[in-house]
């Protein structure tokens, strides 16, 4: 059974007065300076801009000082609520600063953040100065009534009812003075966590950016893991089943004297090593390809495009290389387009081509075949749209009927 503790009235009266009042009474008082002199560096460096605007120099220097001046405001700003009102308002994640002064204006100006904190700066020499007045009024006019109180009580020649009516004053003074302090820090703490915290877009912008760094670490170690599955298995049961193949067929060669039936065992175990290694190869392959990460898309492409049944025409135009994850996306958008050219659409040629245009890696596949392909009518399309959107790619597939069929990979190589 829960145990409710019952509050007196004293208890009541000492919490009314207890620390949490000092330190709001503190935020509000401390907070007048602080955005007196927010007030005075904005509207300083504003006006320098406005008067000297002729100058071009003058405003070109005043204002990225102020909007630099106005994050360490915030700042200041966010440290004074932690320390008086234990209220951690969130730093806004601000993209990498440069050093020119007109591109550094120029982002701060588009930025609607800027502005937000601005809005607050201007608005809470008003917030603290009402607070202010407010604490002035509660606390000096409680002294001053009771003072005159004490005095009327002192003095002889007056009446009793003046000094407690004094003193009844006092007393409303200094209660009604922590009720206005939690009022102004109530308020200012609305404003602040609305101008000065990051806004709802700001949040789902993280966490939009946040998740996309979680994938891109996903599918990297994928990736990695594919990488190592083919080593393992290269170095492992293709090395082992290569000697076997060998052996079998060395046994096939030169034990000609055994039974016929003995020797159809060796020659089918021959054959079935040979499939088997064939097939091992195959999914190595289809695993992760160790030519493109030893020689690139030009090397690794030239054996897809010389696997293929139907014959290919290549160009390979990348003067840098990407990232290792988009490397293997654009290996297997070519081969899984390849292998539907071969498999559907009756084509006599087919041509690829993996150009770099600035920090975007274009991937096309284009055959002469019956056209008519359809993502929807098949796995092996919708899966080059899923590979592709797994790092931020576009896929686009022009397929009419009778051909020719495109097949374009946009990949962000940056």
């Amino acid at each position: 059974m829960a145990l409710t503790q019952t509050l007196t009235p004293w208890d009541r009266l000492r919490s009314h007065w207890a620390a949490p009042t000092w330190l709001r009474t503190a935020h509000v008082v401390t907070g007048a300076p602080v955005a007196l002199l927010a007030l005075a560096v904005i509207g300083g460096l504003a006006a320098v801009s406005i008067i000297f605007i002729w100058t071009i120099v003058v405003p070109l220097v005043a204002l990225p000082l102020m909007f630099w001046l106005l994050r360490h405001l915030t700042g200041l700003q966010r440290g004074r609520f932690a320390a008086f009102l234990s209220i951690e308002i969130p730093a806004i994640r601000r993209r990498q600063s440069t050093r020119n002064p007109i591109r550094f204006l120029y982002a701060e100006i588009r930025d609607p953040r800027t502005w937000r904190q601005l809005a607050y700066h201007l608005l809470a020499p008003f917030i603290t100065g009402i607070g202010l007045f407010a604490m002035i009024v509660a606390w000096s006019g409680a002294l001053a009534a009771l003072t005159v109180a004490i005095n009327y009580w002192t003095d002889r020649g007056t009446s009793e009812i003046e000094g407690w009516f004094m003193l009844t004053l006092a007393a409303a003074l200094a209660v009604a003075g922590p009720w206005a302090a939690r009022l102004i820090c109530s308020v200012d703490e609305v404003a602040a966590v609305s101008l000065l915290g990051p806004s709802t877009a700001d949040l789902l912008t993280e966490r939009v950016e946040s998740l996309r760094e979680s994938r891109a670490e996903v599918i990297d170690a994928a990736d990695a893991e594919r990488r190592r599955m083919e080593r393992d298995l290269h170095d492992g049961a293709q090395r082992r089943l290569v000697w076997l193949a060998m052996n079998l067929g060395m046994a096939r060669t030169t034990l000609t004297d055994l039974p016929e039936p003995a020797r159809q065992v060796i020659a089918q175990a021959h054959d079935e090593a040979k499939l088997a290694l064939k097939e091992l190869r195959d999914l190595v392959r289809g695993l992760h390809p160790a030519v493109l990460d030893e020689q690139g898309l030009d090397a690794a492409l030239s054996g897809v495009a010389a696997r293929s049944p139907v014959p290919v025409r290549l160009t390979v135009e990348v003067d840098r290389r990407p990232s290792p994850t988009i490397e293997a996306v654009a290996f297997f958008v070519v081969s899984e387009a390849l292998t539907n050219v071969a498999k559907h659409a009756e084509a006599h040629e087919a041509f690829v081509t993996v150009r770099r245009e600035g920090d975007r890696l274009i991937v096309e596949v284009l055959d002469d075949g019956r056209g008519g392909a359809d993502p929807a009518e098949g796995s092996g399309l919708r899966g080059l749209i899923q590979r592709a959107g797994s790092v931020d790619g576009l896929i686009t597939i022009l397929s009419p009927e009778g051909g020719p069929t495109t097949i374009r990979a946009d990949l962000p190589c940056g």
